[in-house]
């Protein structure tokens, strides 16, 4: 993974982040949880404090427009056999690397 896909996604979350008075953690936890494919995310946590903090991330919501933020960061080519996909949205519904508009 190149080092400037990392740090686009990292100055996106640091910028959210600042806007909203989150922590990073928080809003990458917010953003991913706001994923239609995505259920739960696991968080690992070795103090109370990093508990504590990794659960301020449900209760509320990123705005759509923050959201695309995020997403436009951290876009990527799908790896193989969900990249010959995209063309066919009808019979695949949208994976978790693309949202609708």
């Amino acid at each position: 993974m190149p080092d400037e896909y990392l740090y686009n996604v990292v100055d996106a979350l640091e910028a959210i982040a600042a806007e909203t008075d989150k922590t990073v953690p928080q809003i990458a936890l917010n953003w991913r949880l706001q994923r239609p494919t995505v259920a739960t995310v696991l968080i690992g946590a070795r103090k109370e404090e990093q508990l504590q903090q990794n659960l301020g991330a449900v209760g509320w919501n990123l705005t759509p427009e923050q959201v695309k933020k995020l997403d436009d960061a951290s876009i990527q080519r799908p790896t193989y056999t969900y990249w010959h996909q995209q063309g066919f949205q009808e019979c695949n519904p949208f994976p978790a690397w693309s949202m609708p508009e």
